[in-house]
């Protein structure tokens, strides 16, 4: 078959989807594909992060960190767990007269990990407690090849990966941590005082999260 005649059978089935009112459904089905792969900005005082989610790997953990993010729930929250070598934690601390405020979320989300995405070097997961279903706002990217979490005590979700930014993710490394007093949620909502480790001594904070539209 040559191009051209490949080209007018193009053509006659594009006609025929138009008669039959199919092609907008195709039109929606591509921009359905594209939105598996949303893209959020962390503006951060370390530089900006950018990452691209995975939709269609981890499509409940996803949807979950967009809620948030489209809530403004990350803005003016904390980098508040840095160790060198392994990944940076955050999402669910406000800072506030010198002490870490934990911040209410939505329920717990079904653990995804073992969606086939590895906790590597620049991707994004979930926090959780040792409870693999535990998971809420709080998120965590890898400084390094973390395979191991993929199934350590349930495994860690990934849901996404830097795709911009990782010299400020290396930056915030650098900073030195310590112990700083945190305001914790336990499961029942109660409030408790305690005292988190590996707080960076300079505050790094996130200053906003949104969602980058499509060009």
């Amino acid at each position: 078959m040559t191009q051209g005649r490949a080209m007018i059978q193009l053509g006659l089935a594009t006609l025929t989807l138009l008669a039959l009112g199919l092609l907008p459904m195709l039109g929606a089905s591509a921009a359905g594909a594209e939105d598996d792969h949303p893209v959020v900005v962390l503006d951060t005082t370390a530089g900006p992060i950018t990452l691209e989610l995975d939709r269609a790997r981890a499509p409940l953990t996803v949807d979950n960190f967009l809620k948030y993010v489209d809530a403004s729930f990350y803005d003016n929250t904390v980098f508040h767990r840095v160790i060198p070598g392994f990944m940076i934690q955050g999402g669910g601390f406000t800072e506030q007269q010198g002490a870490l405020m934990e911040k209410p979320t939505r329920e717990p989300i079904k653990n995804e990990s073992g969606n086939g995405l590895s906790n590597q070097r620049g991707t994004i997961a979930m926090a959780r407690t040792s409870n693999p279903d535990s998971a809420t706002a709080q998120f965590f990217i890898n400084l390094a090849d973390n395979s191991r979490l993929d199934h350590y005590g349930g495994g860690y979700a990934v849901f996404g990966r830097v795709t911009a930014g990782l010299d400020a993710v290396d930056r915030i490394t650098k900073i030195p941590t310590g112990q700083k007093e945190a305001v914790v949620r336990d499961p029942r909502g109660n409030t408790l005082r305690d005292a988190l480790d590996d707080v960076p001594t300079t505050t790094v904070l996130i200053k906003s999260a949104r969602r980058k539209p499509r060009s």
